[in-house]
């Protein structure tokens, strides 16, 4: 009982009795209730329905979801080891709230609100800081999304407002569980904030994650939170085709397939991103490296598939990305030295996800990840500990990162959670070269290994 209704309802009720008791009156005041009595007891209703709460818009529906996604991350860099209680970055916990209303049989409008939240943050904590909030937004609350939109079965949907970019996602098609906890192709996601730590042992002010595009994202992948306008296809044979733009500059273009056939599960992505201007999008180019604002210019594509096999549940995931930087070699730091401006990636993932418990699926799978970069707009100190001796201050000349890890997963479909368990082995590659001379050199760098155990829990 809501509103309006209950309102009515009860007050209807209390009258009611009030003037069946007075019904042992006289007859001649049991006759005067013909009269104003009514209209009276209609406005008394009127007053007490404007001062109840009411629901909001009835046209509108409203659905609550969320998920739940915590862990433990072990680490060990060679010469320091420990383990953090951190929110899994790969799928943060989150809350939402979505709904749409029909317009007619053709067309729908609707919107949704999504707020993530990080008690601490798996890519951005490091050796001296557990919770990952050197910078005060990689913890606590964000917008994910805040946006309406306009549909039509006949001609596809527009949206505006916070959003995930045409591309995001591009280079990540996952049709199984490690989609939650282990991306294949955003390994920073999983404790690559933590410093770089040289061969004897001493601590660079440099992350892991600054070896991918500076910023930690993979070459060819999209962005999520962006301010945009969005127009996405109806989907035909399978394949859905979207584009974006948001102001100062970005634009993107993807295509998507999913379906079946032949026993086997199929999703595969493709897409191509343009960034020009300022620095307003999450997502960077190389030339942005170092903090240093300015106008950028790169293009991104990339794409990835994902195939099942139904009977079997042998899987396969595959991505790969590449970036063009047209600024970097007009930078004071690069000007003049035909510095490497690209940048690529390649990744696979492999198991078998099947039903083997009554409980749900069981996932177990390897993996491998390469990526090799150029140069970025990011240089470090002559005390530098991963620094080469003799130089002075330096730039980053090249960059390389190999991952390998395996893990597995265990589905509570009544409990709509999954626990997981993952191990990766990370080795870096840096070339520096030194500012004053020019020379280049190979930093020596110790491995990483990593362990994460956690749940994800969804409502």
């Amino acid at each position: 009982m809501v509103g309006g209704v209950w309102a009515r309802g009860g007050v209807l009720a209390v009258l009611t009795a009030g003037l069946l008791a007075s019904a042992g009156t006289t007859t001649a005041s049991a006759a005067d209730l013909g009269g104003d009595c009514c209209a009276d007891l209609e406005e008394r209703i009127a007053e007490l329905e404007a001062t109840t709460a009411r629901k909001g818009n009835r046209k509108v529906s409203l659905e609550i979801y969320g998920q739940v996604n915590q862990s433990v991350i072990y680490w060990d860099d060679g010469f320091e080891d420990n383990a953090y209680v951190v929110t899994n970055d790969n799928s943060r916990s989150r809350i939402g709230f979505r709904g749409k209303a029909k317009i007619d049989g053709d067309w729908e409008a609707g919107y949704r609100l999504e707020i993530g939240i990080r008690t601490a943050n798996s890519k951005r904590f490091t050796q001296s800081n557990p919770i990952g909030n050197d910078t005060s937004t990689d913890v606590g609350l964000d917008t994910r999304d805040a946006y309406w939109y306009v549909k039509s079965k006949t001609y596809g949907a527009v949206s505006l407002g916070t959003q995930a970019a045409a591309s995001d996602a591009i280079t990540e098609s996952n049709l199984t569980q490690t989609k939650d906890f282990a991306k294949y192709s955003d390994v920073e996601d999983t404790g690559l904030g933590l410093f770089l730590r040289s061969s004897n042992g001493g601590l660079s002010s440099l992350s892991y994650r600054r070896l991918l595009i500076d910023s930690g994202d993979q070459p060819g992948e999209g962005d999520r939170r962006q301010d945009s306008i969005k127009y996405e296809s109806p989907t035909f044979a399978g394949f859905t085709a979207s584009a974006s733009w948001g102001g100062d500059d970005y634009w993107d273009i993807a295509l998507r397939y999913a379906g079946e056939f032949g026993g086997f599960k199929v999703a595969a992505a493709v897409g191509f991103l343009q960034i020009t201007d300022g620095p307003e999008t999450k997502h960077e180019c190389q030339a942005r490296g170092g903090g240093i604002p300015r106008d950028e210019d790169c293009q991104h594509f990339g794409g990835s598939f994902s195939v099942v096999h139904e009977s079997t549940g042998l899987f396969l995931n595959a991505g790969a990305g590449t970036v063009t930087d047209d600024v970097l070699n007009t930078t004071a730091r690069f000007a003049g030295t035909n510095a490497d401006d690209e940048a690529n990636f390649w990744s696979v993932q492999a198991g078998i996800e099947k039903k083997w418990l009554p409980l749900g699926k069981t996932t177990i799978y390897g993996e491998y990840y390469d990526y090799e970069g150029g140069a970025i707009n990011r240089g470090i100190t002559a005390g530098d500990a991963v620094n080469i001796p003799g130089f002075g201050a330096s730039s980053i000349w090249n960059t390389g990162l190999q991952v390998y890890g395996f893990g597995l997963a265990q589905g509570l479909d009544n409990a709509a959670t999954v626990l997981y368990l993952s191990y990766r082995h990370v080795s870096a590659d840096l070339t520096l070269r030194d500012n004053a001379t020019g020379a280049l050199g190979n930093a020596d760098i110790e491995d990483l290994d990593l362990v994460n155990a956690g749940a994800i829990i969804k409502f």
